[in-house]
């Protein structure tokens, strides 16, 4: 499963990147996980299957979401809380249960 976070610089949004590849880790998932800018949206959706959108950019999350659904990909927006305390097993549970929502209703055998 790949997954990326949609920031606005992706400076704090990496250190969450690392909490969720900790926490990947502790419970044997492999996936990709990474942190991109808004700029890179369009680029980095094609070779994702989940985009979780950071709390300072959710001005973007309506039409990411759009574009990634009619993709066949997850998308959403990551909880401010989770989100300021670094809560990466949160926030991959949430990744993780887009994945299977939108791997189920298309005809993707990924991950």
């Amino acid at each position: 499963m790949k997954i990326f976070l949609c920031c606005a610089a992706g400076m704090s949004t990496s250190m969450l990147v690392s909490r969720m590849e900790q926490a990947a880790k502790e419970k044997g998932l492999v996936c990709e996980i990474s942190a991109h800018s808004i700029s890179e949206f369009e680029e980095c959706i094609k070779w994702s299957d989940v985009c979780l959108v950071a709390p300072q950019v959710k001005f973007k999350y309506e039409e990411f979401k759009r574009i990634a659904n009619e993709q066949g990909k997850g998308c959403g927006l990551i909880d401010m809380m989770n989100y300021g305390l670094l809560k990466g097993d949160a926030v991959l549970i949430q990744a993780v249960s887009l994945y299977h929502e939108y791997a189920t209703t298309t005809t993707s055998t990924e991950g």
